[in-house]
């Protein structure tokens, strides 16, 4: 991942709007994107995300608001003229091309000389570990390997931004798994600022070291996926990143380092504080991961622990969900991890159960 400390400010938007008749698609996003930075745009069809993406790449003219690169305003530039490259999810290789010239293509239209044509095909194969399959054509190599290759003509004339529409949404699920981290060390080792689309929230929080959460054309959150995921700003963004319970309810105590709620399965005690009215509508979320489970109520507790009855039982290999029923009717999902072959909660449909966290497992959200 980027360093932290790494040149803030390298890709800038300011205020970007863009309109589609009366519709608008993005509105007023400003984003800070630091040099040699893997930066995702999450979030679901229809938000947004890829008509900024368009727009960095030249595709979309925008509205009102600036591109900034090192300095540079794009917004005027055309596709060609910028020192971008997109790597679209279809890949467009040409079928009727081997893979080094494939690769090649984007350098012999630039009119580079054959010796350094020939140099920078032979180093993106390099890169990408392909160099044995030079002279296979694409539908000769699997779908990960041709994701290497359309990877690899991106980065060929070396442009100072990368830009991928949803990179490995062709892959089925274990070769994406694989390849994410493959696609990462490849990036970071030319050292390529990127900027990713996807609504893929596992892919986001695998692959960047920012994500921006967007929906309805606005930026939600930006932060690292161990912020978005532990500290979500809001409701939708709690509830879209992984799974999330949340309890309404009212503020009834407000403190610099604490705080309680009052919701339908009793008063929930969060620790960190939120400067708020009393009484004042709120939700509590609490991760299902975060959660502990038993028949026996735990000592030495004197809040947050609740009764329930359990519904819904599922395994998952390396974890079980339980789906619980508060007496006041409310559903709390519970993940518990399966640390070995034979561990047992010995918990089964329709037992009597306590649940319960620590206080500082919980967020308070305002909106």
């Amino acid at each position: 991942m980027a360093d932290a400390g790494s040149q803030d400010g390298y890709l800038v938007t300011e205020k970007l709007i863009k309109r589609f008749d009366e519709a608008v698609a993005v509105d007023e996003v400003s984003l800070s994107i630091r040099k040699g930075e893997i930066f995702a745009l999450l979030g679901s069809s229809g938000c947004g995300k890829s008509t900024l993406l368009r727009m960095l790449a030249g595709f979309e003219q925008p509205t009102k608001g600036r591109i900034l690169l090192g300095g540079q305003d794009l917004a005027t530039l055309p596709p060609y003229e910028r020192p971008v490259n997109m790597m679209f999810q279809s890949y467009a290789l040409f079928p009727h091309l081997n893979i080094w010239e494939n690769i090649a293509f984007g350098l012999k239209r630039e009119g580079l000389p054959k010796a350094e044509i020939q140099q920078r095909v032979d180093e993106m194969l390099a890169l990408v570990q392909l160099t044995p399959y030079a002279k296979r054509k694409p539908h000769q190599l699997s779908g990960g390997q041709q994701q290497r290759v359309a990877l690899a003509r991106s980065l060929a004339k070396r442009p100072k931004l990368l830009l991928l529409d949803e990179p490995l949404g062709a892959l089925d699920k274990k070769l994406r798994e694989q390849t994410q981290f493959e696609l990462v060390n490849i990036i970071e080792k030319v050292g390529v600022t990127c900027v990713m689309v996807t609504h893929d929230q596992e892919e986001a929080m695998t692959m960047a070291s920012r994500i921006a959460v967007m929906s309805k054309g606005r930026v939600l959150q930006v932060g690292t996926p161990q912020e978005v995921y532990e500290y979500p700003a809001n409701r939708f963004v709690a509830d879209f990143i992984g799974n999330v319970n949340l309890f309404q309810g009212k503020i009834s105590l407000d403190e610099a380092d604490r705080c309680a709620a009052t919701t339908s399965i009793g008063e929930i005690h969060v620790g960190h504080g939120i400067s708020g009215a009393m009484d004042m509508p709120v939700a509590v979320a609490v991760r299902p991961e975060k959660i502990s489970i038993g028949k026996e109520r735990p000592a030495g507790m004197d809040h947050n622990v609740f009764a329930g009855r359990v519904k819904e039982i599922a395994y998952f290999g390396s974890y079980n969900t339980y789906i619980l029923l508060t007496p006041q009717g409310v559903r709390v999902k519970i993940t518990e991890p399966n640390g070995s072959r034979h561990e047992m909660l010995n918990i089964t449909w329709e037992d009597d159960v306590f649940f319960w966290w620590d206080d500082t497992d919980a967020v308070v959200l305002r909106d």
